[in-house]
């Protein structure tokens, strides 16, 4: 039988390859944009990276000071791919990121007081203390969490996605995940499935370079990650995510075509944390001279300067913003360590649908 074996060639169809025309890689500056970048556009900006970038410098000394304990992961030098998102969103539309969480919920609004306090463990903290730095959630501002498992959180941002299909809203999902969760088996699985009943969300990779400590080049021979959208003919491109403004432009060109039923889209946002990948991270994988490269594209930085540049406000706007937000940040620290901790019977609570279920309570 082995010598009359016959083998066949099935016609393979022609594949088109999808990729965004992102005017952000045409001009660094585009006139317009579905969503226009004005002046309100950088001043908000500003503020709120100045916001994500001072509270998690507070965080890193608090946790230096045992007053916030278990992991951590800070957003110090990634603060742009969340700032430009936020402005190509309209309300009802949804965030899921991973353990690296804080500034997703500050952007999105949910009270530093409520965020730190949860880092702290308390009782007031917006998961009740009970989620800790990596698992914050708010269901009033539509972020979905805060996931722990790599990965995790890429099929249940499809998932959101889906019930706002099925409830013919026009909102969408923005999915976070970083550059060492693109491997996860989850991932293929939920891109098809993504594509083919083309659910309003858009996946976002944060890569920073290193997935933990190892780098890009280390773990994978395709190092332009944005192109695992190809192989499910998803639209996809590398976003520079040190600049809110082609964040910006990227986001709102893939969020209009999930708003009009055309599916999702898969965005490389190439970006660098200036701290290691949690605080019991010296970050010795990595030269001086490329943390300091990152550091003169800073993006809290490029803000600050075209608010000046572009009189869109002077040093004295610039300094009171500085004041409220230390301000913001010194109140959020201050209602952490006042706030209570949890009763212990809120162990049984938030684990099951039903009221007073019936089993495992002791």
């Amino acid at each position: 039988m082995a010598g009359n074996m016959m083998f066949f060639h099935p016609k393979v169809p022609k594949i088109t390859i999808k990729k965004l025309d992102l005017l952000s890689q045409k001009n660094k500056y585009p006139k317009m944009s579905a969503v226009e970048i004005n002046k309100d556009t950088w001043l908000k900006w500003f503020e709120s990276m100045l916001l994500m970038r001072k509270f998690e410098e507070k965080t890193g000394q608090l946790y230096g000071q045992q007053k916030i304990r278990g992991f951590c992961h800070l957003y110090i030098g990634q603060e742009a791919v969340v700032a430009g998102a936020i402005s190509a969103m309209q309300k009802g539309d949804s965030m899921i990121t991973t353990y690296r969480d804080h500034a997703h919920a500050l952007a999105l609004g949910v009270s530093a007081d409520s965020i730190m306090a949860e880092m702290y463990g308390k009782a007031t903290g917006c998961s009740k203390g009970k989620g800790g730095s990596m698992h914050m959630f708010s269901k009033e501002h539509n972020f979905y969490g805060g996931h722990a498992i790599v990965g995790g959180q890429i099929p249940l941002g499809a998932g959101v996605a889906f019930a706002e299909k099925y409830k013919g809203t026009d909102n969408v999902n923005i999915c976070y995940m970083g550059d060492g969760a693109v491997r996860q088996g989850a991932l293929n699985e939920t891109f098809n499935m993504a594509m083919l009943w083309k659910l309003p969300v858009i996946f976002v990779c944060e890569n920073n370079g290193y997935a933990m400590g190892t780098s890009v080049q280390r773990t994978t021979n395709m190092t332009d990650i944005y192109k695992i959208g190809l192989g499910f003919d998803m639209p996809c491109a590398p976003v520079d995510g040190m600049d809110p403004v082609a964040v910006h432009n990227a986001m709102d060109e893939a969020i209009q075509r999930a708003r009009k039923g055309e599916g999702p889209t898969f965005l490389e946002m190439r970006t660098y944390r200036y701290r290691g990948h949690s605080m019991s991270d010296p970050a010795k994988y990595r030269t001086k001279e490329e943390l300091e490269d990152y550091k003169a594209k800073d993006p809290v930085e490029l803000a600050r300067e075209t608010i000046l540049k572009e009189k869109y406000a002077d040093q004295a706007w610039i300094e009171e913003v500085e004041a409220k937000v230390k301000a913001t940040v010194d109140q959020a620290v201050k209602f952490a360590e006042e706030s209570p901790w949890p009763d212990a019977s809120e162990l049984y609570k938030d684990v099951y649908v039903t009221e007073n279920y019936p089993y495992v309570m002791d």
